[in-house]
């Protein structure tokens, strides 16, 4: 059962443009995604998808220096930039993950993959039924014969949202939901506005340049109102292309 993480990544975004390649700790935001990815144990491989678009080629510059996978597509059909992933590098099932969010943890994303080799017979598994982790934080799994299903009637922002047609149909797809304790979900550790750039770049500077660990994140978090108090007035979008 071959697993490939899908990092969705583009350069356009209305409130921070070219938020996914703006440096963090001294490298790109894109890089901490690639590399958060890369240093799990359950992953069989990470890769990049783009859109078409000329906005895009800085992204696929990005994955020929980072030596990364990038398949390109539709800009706002990103369902059918997954199915174009899950047919190019041959996959069961995909790791939904997107480039806006630098402080992915590697241990997340395996205790995700993890519960899926352990129970392949759910389509969709993920930490977002029921958020207990900072916004940012999100690991996704679906597998790829869900998506192809899906993508046969999925319309609208179901094909921006990649597999929310999934989860909004638990009566057809068996979904199964990880939680974490304990609740952490009122943080915000996405990027989106400048705001959330500060608050970033705060707690790198805290925590150092290396792949996060959750729990070292809540901790420090908690301890520094601070920091929360940078975002906090940030709401997040009803819809995020990737």
């Amino acid at each position: 059962m071959r697993v490939v993480a899908v990092i969705q990544a583009r350069a356009g975004s209305s409130r921070l443009p070219g938020k996914v390649l703006l440096p963090l700790g001294g490298r790109p935001v894109l890089d901490w995604v690639v590399r958060a990815a890369r240093s799990t144990r359950l992953v069989d491989e990470v890769i990049v998808a783009t859109s078409t678009t000329a906005a895009d080629d800085a992204v696929a510059a990005a994955c020929e220096r980072l030596r990364i996978g990038c398949v390109r597509g539709s800009e706002d059909d990103v369902l059918s930039r997954f199915r174009l992933a899950a047919r190019t590098y041959a996959a069961d099932a995909l790791v939904r993950l997107t480039a806006d969010c630098p402080m992915h943890d590697p241990r997340l994303i395996d205790a995700v993959v993890g519960a899926w080799r352990s129970a392949p017979h759910y389509d969709y598994v993920s930490t977002v039924l029921v958020r207990t982790l900072p916004r940012g934080l999100d690991v996704e799994l679906v597998t790829v014969d869900a998506l192809r299903r899906v993508d046969a009637s999925a319309q609208g922002h179901h094909r921006v949202h990649v597999t929310s047609g999934v989860y909004a149909d638990p009566a057809t797809y068996s979904c199964l939901g990880l939680c974490v304790a304990p609740d952490a979900s009122d943080l915000r550790m996405t990027l989106d506005t400048a705001e959330d750039l500060a608050a970033l770049e705060a707690v790198v500077a805290e925590l150092g340049d290396a792949p996060v660990d959750h729990r070292a994140l809540v901790a420090l978090l908690r301890s520094r109102p601070d920091l929360v108090a940078l975002n906090a007035g940030v709401v997040q979008k009803a819809v995020e292309l990737g």
